[in-house]
């Protein structure tokens, strides 16, 4: 063989061995991106079953609940869910009257505010009522507090309604504070208003609580503060109940890990709108630290609280088969553009997980008071079957804030849940309605239900 017939032979065997070098160094590659990947699919299957939510858990949280609902009742501080007194024991009944729960007492006709006092603006209601309690005309405006009056603590310890009826007075008004309240109690009395089997009331928005109407034989602590009514409203403060029967994970730890108050507003952090962004946050950024799914445009993951609830349910919601909406609002809110189909579906899939759980949680919370209050079909504390004993009773939830109201996959996994749980005999008693603007509406029937006289009467929440 001559010179060049070698050379060929030299040249061809290199590239041969060129090609099986750089077809080496492809498998190389993607062997260590599949290695990546599967460290992400590692991530998400851990939290997948850390943030599991099976039927037979939900009932043990039901069940938890309630108990500490009873403990609540019998004496203060024998249990994280405060349970505390309202003292309210008369709610609006649309149809006639205002009623003392029970028993009807009288109707109010007249002009009546409410103040819904939120952290960044107030927001001002007038609502009229007519004959029969009949609400004929209302009316909302807006208006932003300004940022100095946000971290005042001058007033702190004084009784608000004291204040601003001592302020309507230097301002020369004919109004009156007739009643002070949260916004769960609110979304109760508007609730009855419009229908009077309601029993209990539950916000889900930014944050999450629940109030209902219980029996004064059943509350042994502060007896000489009840009423002769034999009912009154209880708010619950469910946001501070830590179900033990739910795992703490990394991502619901860390919101307070450099606080004495760790496991505070527990049932809250895992429910309310405030907090659900965040944790499918920490749930990325761990991805990113054990992959590289995301790239190297990372930096926006290390940012707490960057990623909304509101960001977090469009993500949920894309229904493109490309997952367009999701690459968008990865790009836009956390700086992480050209995000391939693949890792576009796990991060939806996150979302989703987030989502279930928190409404499945809800669910069983609305459950517990159910439960509380004899209307669940089974005794608090036990394991039996729910089955129906005498007569049905038809028992409606009020339930007011976004999260439940503008997120519709939430809402059905919630509404699903409380069916699961309750059984498909009790489920069909039960019936969770949509109040809009209860919080600041129903303040003011309430102020028109404990309205003395006809002077113009203000409810705050």
């Amino acid at each position: 063989m001559g010179r060049a017939g070698w050379l060929r032979v030299a040249a061809a065997v290199g590239c041969a061995a060129l090609t099986c070098a750089f077809a080496t160094a492809l498998v190389a590659r993607r062997v260590a991106a599949w290695r990546r990947w599967r460290q992400a699919l590692a991530v998400l299957r851990d939290f997948e079953e850390s943030f599991a939510t099976p039927e037979e858990r939900l009932q043990r949280v039901v069940n938890s609940l309630a108990i500490e609902m009873f403990a609540g009742l019998a004496s203060e501080d024998a249990s994280k869910v405060r349970m505390l007194l309202t003292c309210v024991d008369s709610l609006p009944d649309g149809y006639l009257t205002a009623v003392n729960i029970v028993h009807v007492t009288r109707s109010e006709e007249g002009i009546y505010y409410a103040i819904d006092i939120g952290g960044t603006c107030f927001r001002f209601l007038k609502v009229e009522l007519g004959a029969g309690s009949t609400i004929i005309n209302q009316k909302v405006e807006y208006q932003p507090i300004k940022e100095e009056l946000t971290k005042g603590t001058s007033e702190v310890g004084k009784d608000v309604a004291q204040c601003l009826n001592e302020a309507l007075v230097r301002n020369g008004l004919n109004l009156q504070v007739n009643a002070l309240m949260n916004n769960t109690v609110g979304t109760l009395a508007l609730g009855h208003y419009y229908d009077e089997d309601t029993v209990a009331a539950v916000i889900i928005g930014a944050g999450t609580n629940a109030c209902y109407i219980e029996n004064n034989e059943a509350i042994t602590k502060r007896q000489g503060l009840l009423t002769n009514s034999g009912q009154t409203v209880v708010n619950v403060e469910w946001g501070s109940f830590r179900p033990p029967q739910i795992p703490l994970t990394p991502y619901d730890i860390c919101f307070n890990n450099e606080t004495q108050n760790y496991y505070d507003q527990g049932f809250e952090k895992m429910i309310s709108g405030v907090y659900l962004g965040e944790i499918a946050r920490l749930v990325f950024h761990k991805m990113a630290q054990e992959s590289d799914v995301f790239g190297t445009a990372v930096d926006g993951l290390a940012t707490p609280f960057i990623l909304s609830t509101p960001c977090l349910a469009a993500i949920r919601e894309d229904d493109s088969l490309d997952l367009r909406e999701v690459g968008r609002r990865l790009e836009e809110h956390l700086k992480i553009p050209n995000v391939p189909l693949k890792t576009r579906r796990l991060v939806q899939r996150v979302c989703d997980i987030i989502t279930r759980r928190a409404a499945r949680l809800a669910a069983a919370g609305i459950v517990a008071v159910l439960q509380k209050i004899g209307r669940d079909g089974t005794r608090c504390g036990t394991t039996q079957v729910r089955r129906m004993a005498g007569v049905p009773k038809r028992s409606v939830i009020a339930i007011e804030g976004g999260l439940y109201q503008g997120y519709s996959v939430f809402r059905e996994y919630l509404n699903e849940a409380v069916v699961e749980i309750l059984g498909e005999e009790i489920a069909p008693t039960v019936v969770l309605r949509v109040v809009e603007e209860g919080s600041g509406i129903g303040a003011a029937l309430l102020a028109a239900a404990y309205s003395s006289n006809r002077q113009e009467s203000i409810g705050m929440t």
